[in-house]
């Protein structure tokens, strides 16, 4: 792809960047190329830049309450990217998927509820189950052909042991696995079976590479929609995080009633101006830059496997279906977690994330961020080779 918008290196330094600026307080030092926290080295598409800029030109920062512009670009992105229909009235906000997870956990179940989860996968899940005084249920991601698979026979036998909620990472983070129809589908006739409860984290939905499909698993029965609430975010997307926005998508009234309690006491009141502008302008401009940025990253994703299998034989990338990050199986190299990170960082000079932070089966892992222009991915890459060569 030649002179594509996202070759553009933007020097992120000194903007209070944490994947750039807090290099020292994560890994103890500050000469390393960082590729590890999931935000993009790209800029946003011009129409969310042009919204905001327009918001700061208008000068006045006052209270502001969410448009119903804004659900009704949320509806309008669901149905036509993901073939799923959410009434505007099913349609809350919040800060983040995270505070959004904590809120579902505080408002679904009591302290000491068992809640589950599968692992590895993203490390706020275990946060904000434990810190939430629950109890903390796993089950761990079976790996098939390279690939991460589900462990059904240990899923149910899970699920029927007094669980009350189940969080789903659809697509999976850090695997790329993005889940087909007939997983979801025996997921939750599972959850119904045994009247569980699911919370799908979906933020990395609109990252998915042909020909895989994201499907919401709410759009599959009725019934699951009954009993799930959806969280996505233009965050990963379109590369605003900092923005803090995003949306829970919860059909049930009570379930909805419930969450929106929890939000009330804790003071959430809405989203911030520029949250608001930006979120809006994504969803409605960004679908044309989004696609261009797919081709970069699935572009991305192709000259990593190939470099790693030319140079670094022993490691193995799992295929990503979706997301911009790479799951890489550093176990060939037969090194400790510990001496993975040495290498990586003291030969290597390059910032990846360690798999044990992902859960029981994330050891001699490391993930990847492949989301950054083909110059500072060259680098990576040759920063990679000089770590395990």
């Amino acid at each position: 792809m030649e002179n594509s918008i996202f070759d553009k290196v933007v020097d992120r330094n000194q903007t209070y960047s944490i994947k750039w600026d807090a290099l020292d307080k994560v890994f103890g030092r500050e000469d390393i190329l960082p590729m590890w926290v999931a935000d993009m080295d790209f800029l946003p598409p011009k129409a969310v830049l042009d919204a905001l800029k327009e918001r700061i030109d208008h000068g006045i920062f006052g209270y502001t309450f969410v448009p119903m512009s804004v659900t009704e670009a949320i509806q309008d992105w669901m149905k036509q990217r993901h073939d799923c229909e959410f009434k505007k009235s099913s349609i809350l906000f919040s800060e983040g998927v995270v505070p959004s997870i904590s809120t579902a956990i505080r408002a679904f179940t009591e302290k000491g509820d068992k809640v589950l989860i599968h692992s590895p996968v993203y490390t706020p899940f275990f946060n904000m189950v434990k810190k939430n005084d629950r109890t903390l249920v796993t089950s761990n991601l079976l790996i098939e052909n390279g690939r991460y698979e589900l462990n059904f026979a240990d899923l149910e036998a899970k699920l029927q042991d007094d669980v009350k909620l189940f969080i789903l990472c659809n697509p999976h983070n850090p695997g790329g696995r993005v889940w087909t129809k007939d997983e979801l589908e025996k997921i939750g006739d599972l959850c119904v079976k045994y009247n569980v409860l699911i919370l799908s984290d979906e933020i990395h939905s609109d990252l998915v590479f042909k020909p895989n499909v994201h499907i919401p698993i709410a759009s599959i029965k009725e019934e699951f929609k009954k009993i799930t609430a959806t969280f996505i975010a233009p965050s990963k997307t379109f590369n605003l995080a900092g923005l803090q926005a995003s949306a829970a998508l919860i059909p049930n009234k009570e379930l909805k009633a419930k969450f929106k309690a929890v939000q009330d006491q804790q003071g959430f009141f809405t989203l911030n101006t520029f949250a608001i502008a930006g979120m809006e302008a994504a969803y409605l401009n960004g679908a044309e830059w989004l696609e261009q940025l797919l081709a970069y990253l699935d572009e991305n994703m192709n000259i990593t496997t190939n470099f790693i299998a030319e140079h670094l034989p022993a490691l193995k990338p799992m295929k990503a279906d979706a997301t911009y990050l790479l799951w890489i199986d550093c176990r060939g190299l037969g090194l400790s977690d510990e001496e993975i990170q040495k290498q990586l960082l003291e030969k290597g000079k390059l910032g990846l994330e360690p798999g044990t932070k992902y859960g029981e089966g994330g050891e001699g892992f490391v993930r990847m961020n492949l989301a950054c222009p083909r110059e500072t991915l060259n680098d990576g890459l040759q920063r990679l080779k000089k770590a395990f060569s």
